[in-house]
């Protein structure tokens, strides 16, 4: 990030906390994509990707007379966010966690073809895309958190791994390393049992009914396919993209960024008109 930038920044926080509404929104709006996209890969529904990213976004808000412009704004918040999730239980795969184990028996030994149709009208092709978006976004809670972390990082935001290593506290090196066998751990499961992205058996279409009945969704909540595509750069400000590590990029082309959700946007708003910056000055 340049000087100029940087001072324009530091003075938009400034004016933030100092009690300069128009300014903290613009901070905000600039940066909840990003907090809800993280938290959505981390957690894995949109339920609880909400909540997390409305906490994120207020500890934001309430900290943010400590943000310093010798980082990226983004790095900032990518630190609070991360720390706030890795150690996150409220979440659904913190009381019911998976693994990789588990996932591929469940590929090879449901039985699908025992469940009736309950599609509810709905079709079939559109189910289908959303148990896509949904199988692939949970099967990172096959990875434990920290890997998940470094895998989002890497392969959705494309942080550069100097960036990702001090979020994380660990060398660049480091974080290279785990984050090429995380991605070739990943890239082997998607190759062994999923249809879509690999070489695998399992097809969505064919599951749907199946992924009803275990309510891995829902037909009158389709939450993916509801949600609005965003590209990655509108979600971030200038920064150094991560170095290629592999040739394994397509294989994750699953990791798509939406919009946040209004209501998370309507919550956001109304904390900032209720509280009148009393929490912020107080800092």
């Amino acid at each position: 990030m340049n000087n100029k930038k940087n001072e324009e920044l530091q003075a938009l926080v400034n004016e933030a906390t100092a009690g300069d509404k128009k300014a903290l929104e613009t901070l905000v709006t600039g940066v909840q994509d990003l907090v809800f996209n993280l938290s959505l890969r981390m957690l894995g529904t949109f339920a609880d990707a909400e909540d997390a990213a409305q906490d994120i976004l207020l500890k934001m808000i309430t900290h943010l007379s400590s943000y310093r412009s010798d980082s990226s704004f983004t790095t900032w918040v990518f630190s609070i966010a991360v720390n706030h999730l890795k150690n996150y239980k409220k979440h659904m795969f913190a009381h019911y966690p998976l693994s990789f184990e588990y996932y591929g028996d469940d590929i090879e030994n449901g039985k699908i073809q025992d469940v009736p149709d309950l599609t509810q009208n709905v079709e079939k092709d559109i189910l289908a895309e959303e148990l896509k978006m949904s199988c692939t976004n949970v099967m990172l809670q096959c990875l434990d958190t920290e890997s998940r972390c470094i895998f989002i990082l890497g392969t959705m935001f494309k942080v550069d791994s100097r960036i990702a290593g001090d979020i994380l506290g660990m060398t660049p090196e480091a974080y290279r390393q785990r984050l090429s066998r995380i991605r070739r751990k990943m890239a082997d499961f998607l190759g062994q049992y999923c249809g879509e992205y690999g070489g695998g058996r399992c097809r969505c279409k064919d599951r749907v009914n199946y992924a009803i009945q275990s309510h891995r969704i829902n037909p009158q909540q389709l939450d993916y396919t509801a949600a609005s595509e965003i590209p990655v750069e509108a979600m971030l400000d200038v920064k150094s993209a991560m170095e290629e590590i592999d040739d394994l990029s397509q294989d994750f082309s699953f990791c798509k960024p939406y919009q946040s959700p209004e209501r998370t946007k309507h919550l956001i708003r109304e904390f900032l008109d209720s509280t009148q910056f009393s929490i912020i000055q107080n800092r």
